[in-house]
């Protein structure tokens, strides 16, 4: 009897395992779909006006010349940056590229298009990656941002490059930097942040290295190490449980004025490996539009003295001119 009924229990326990997985799944969506709704209906009731929120720069690539580089303090500026920022390329088109591509732009076209902060992760043979997933060489980055320096005067750049998790560092990294990047770099120095561009340049790349196991640069030398860029992820792919994770840890930030790092917020969310949607722009998206919302309340909360470092995936203009309005109220004394 009990040997004739094991494989009626073994088909139920699988029937059951399945509505079990078919519930969560549908739970899930529900929980996704209602955070989106909450994230609309704030931006219904709050609206996305911000000290800077009418500002339009009339030309993105050099948005901070226009703001008079003798006027703009590093620590005042509201830095747009990207996401993973060179994954334009990797992974195969229509294949494994939807599940690693952050932007799609080239670094030297976001940089074009207002940002100013780059984020590069590499592994061991310096070929830019997203995690199992590798792009072209580190070199095309550089010679990205060399070349939108060549076609600028007064733009400053964060370029954040650190070892992907699960890869080794790149063999003597930190030297092949200074050398392809050597008269750009601004020195490793906590007075930077109160300097104005004026008295950076000709020097325009603060670069932050973060590799897992090598030596971490040292003050006075070329590069930055880690603790100068920091921020709270976390790993969800609910918007408004992002959203607001990122307005706590902002308020735990010391004022832009009393801080000597950079801190970052992400107006990202990830994919999630027990979700049906994997790829990444879909998901990105359910916050992706809520950036000036993010800013508005932000500012409603107190804490548009501790915002500075503003990063999405698939960077856009209004984004850019956000974190440039931001920029200006800050100068103009209108915050």
């Amino acid at each position: 009897m009990a040997s004739g009924s094991e494989p009626g229990k073994k088909g139920s326990n699988r029937l059951e395992s399945m509505g079990a997985f078919f519930s969560s799944q549908v739970n899930r969506r529900k929980l996704v779909a209602s955070e989106k709704q909450a994230l609309a209906t704030r931006l219904s009731a709050a609206g996305e006006t911000f000290p800077g929120s009418e500002h339009r720069p009339a030309d993105r690539k050099k948005w901070m010349a226009e703001l008079g580089p003798d006027k703009v303090r590093v620590h005042q500026v509201v830095w747009p940056g990207t996401h993973d920022s060179a994954t334009n390329k990797i992974g195969i088109p229509f294949v494994t590229r939807p599940f690693a591509q952050c932007q799609s732009l080239t670094v030297y076209e976001q940089l074009a298009a207002g940002a100013r902060v780059i984020d590069v992760r590499v592994q061991e043979e310096r070929r830019v990656c997203h995690g199992v997933l590798a792009t072209y060489s580190v070199d095309v980055v550089l010679a990205d941002v060399i070349r939108f320096l060549a076609e600028t005067e007064s733009e400053v750049v964060i370029l954040e490059i650190r070892t992907e998790f699960g890869h080794d560092d790149p063999p003597e990294f930190d030297k092949y930097l200074v050398e392809q990047l050597g008269e750009h770099l601004i020195p490793q120095d906590e007075a930077v942040f109160h300097k104005t561009i004026a008295e950076l340049l000709p020097r325009r790349v603060i670069c932050v290295w973060k590799p897992r196991k090598s030596p971490a640069p040292k003050p006075g030398e070329p590069l930055w190490s880690a603790g100068y860029l920091k921020d709270n992820w976390i790993d969800t792919d609910l918007p408004e449980t992002k959203f607001d994770s990122n307005i706590n840890f902002l308020g735990q930030q010391p004022p832009v004025a009393d801080r000597r790092f950079f801190y970052r917020v992400e107006n990202t969310v990830t994919p999630q490996a027990d979700n049906p949607v994997l790829c990444v722009k879909p998901v990105t998206r359910r916050i992706h539009g809520y950036a000036r919302l993010f800013i508005a309340e932000v500012f409603a909360k107190g804490l548009g003295d501790k915002l500075q470092v503003f990063s999405t995936d698939f960077i856009d203009g209004d984004f850019v001119d956000a974190c440039a309005g931001v920029t200006k109220a800050r100068i103009d004394g209108t915050t």
